[in-house]
């Protein structure tokens, strides 16, 4: 899975996905906004499903919250050296970054 250097994290933005901050340190939170396809295709709520590693360990759905801009979302960032986000709406619609997800390097 790629995980997000310079060039991918311009596009992350373009497909309306940022964190914050922008390179993760594990114990911290971040916020996650994500005004993407779901957002602009008029869903009422969006889910982050977020994993670490490459393997997806702790998997889990954290809804986010509607905001002027989009959606957000605060979330914990757990011991790995790779955090992996995708997006749901209530349809069952996702935003994967077509099928490679949202990849992002952990600092310890």
């Amino acid at each position: 899975m790629p995980r997000v250097s310079k060039s991918s994290s311009k596009e992350y933005m373009r497909n309306g996905v940022t964190i914050q901050p922008a390179i993760p340190t594990v114990g911290e939170n971040i916020t996650v906004v994500y005004d993407g396809l779901l957002s602009k295709s008029g869903a009422s709520h969006v889910f982050a499903r977020v994993g670490f590693s490459n393997n997806w360990d702790n998997e889990f759905d954290y809804p986010l919250a509607k905001t002027d801009t989009g959606f957000e979302a605060t979330i914990p960032v757990l011991k790995s050296d790779t955090l992996n986000i995708c997006f749901k709406d209530c349809a069952n619609n996702w935003d994967n970054n077509s099928g490679m997800n949202y990849s992002f390097d952990i600092t310890k």
